[in-house]
């Protein structure tokens, strides 16, 4: 069985053009719907990178005020360790004259006596290295001179022997010796000893070490 389209063609195209633009309504609205939830979900991205970004900029602020508390601290280090290097120069080169006279009270023989004692230092970070007789060198950083008189000739040998014993005392030396027209078998001399960084008081060699 057939069927007969009795619908005039005017209406026919009426009918499709209508469709046709419900078809065009209905895709805009939905775009238009796209539009607006693609618009929503930018905006929600939007402001949770926006807090994100608010709460490091908080974080921020604090670290930069726990910097700014902390820098007083840094302040006061480098100012401690400023007034160190100073007291450290201030000591470089010390030794303890005291301890010479120590020292030298425990080396001089019973029958031998001081008349005259001096001491030569030189000043700080100008110590000069001699070659030692071994493969090592001796850094100098003074010496000592004595003058006095002793009762026996053999005891100048153990005055000698005594002052290379010394820690920190190298190479004694007689450079003069003369009878006492005076006294009978009794000789005036004059020695000297070299002091090496050994001789130095530990925060006069520390500061010696830092550059004096």
């Amino acid at each position: 069985m057939s069927r007969v389209n009795l619908l005039p063609s005017e209406i026919k195209k009426g009918q499709e053009t209508r469709r046709r633009f419900m078809l065009f309504v209905l895709a805009g609205i939905a775009l238009v719907l796209v539009i607006i939830a693609f618009w929503f979900v930018q905006s929600m991205r939007v402001s949770d990178v926006e807090e994100q970004i608010d709460a490091q900029n908080q974080q921020n602020q604090t670290i930069q005020q726990e910097i700014a508390g902390l820098q007083q601290y840094e302040q006061l280090q480098t100012e401690a360790q400023q007034q160190q290097d100073l007291l450290s120069s201030a000591y470089a080169g010390e030794v303890s004259y005291s301890g010479m006279l120590v020292d030298v009270s425990k080396v001089i023989p019973s029958d031998t006596y001081l008349t005259n004692f001096a001491s030569t230092l030189q000043p700080p970070g100008s110590a000069a290295a001699t070659p030692a007789t071994t493969a090592t060198t001796t850094t100098f950083v003074g010496n000592m001179t004595f003058s006095g008189e002793t009762l026996h000739f053999d005891s100048m040998s153990t005055w000698l022997n005594r002052l290379g014993e010394v820690q920190g005392w190298a190479n004694p030396w007689v450079s003069n010796v003369a009878s006492d027209s005076g006294v009978a078998g009794a000789y005036n001399y004059d020695t000297s000893v070299d002091l090496t960084q050994d001789a130095l008081t530990e925060r006069g060699a520390a500061g010696e070490a830092a550059g004096g």
